[in-house]
């Protein structure tokens, strides 16, 4: 529906920038894990959870 109203400039446009978009995008969710409790993302990967196992 959205096609419809967009010519074919903007998907050209959106065709074009979409790799860079898909960058930020990622440098923006490892920078998310970064300045957030990095302990509190990883511990719900399955592969990596057992490394941040608490001796109590």
């Amino acid at each position: 529906m959205l096609t419809r109203f967009l010519g074919p400039r903007y998907r050209e446009l959106v065709k074009n920038w979409w790799p860079t978009a898909y960058t930020w995008g990622a440098v923006g969710i490892v920078g998310l894990v970064w300045v957030t409790d990095w302990r509190l993302i990883l511990e719900r990967v399955p592969y990596i959870k057992g490394k941040f196992k608490k001796d109590d």
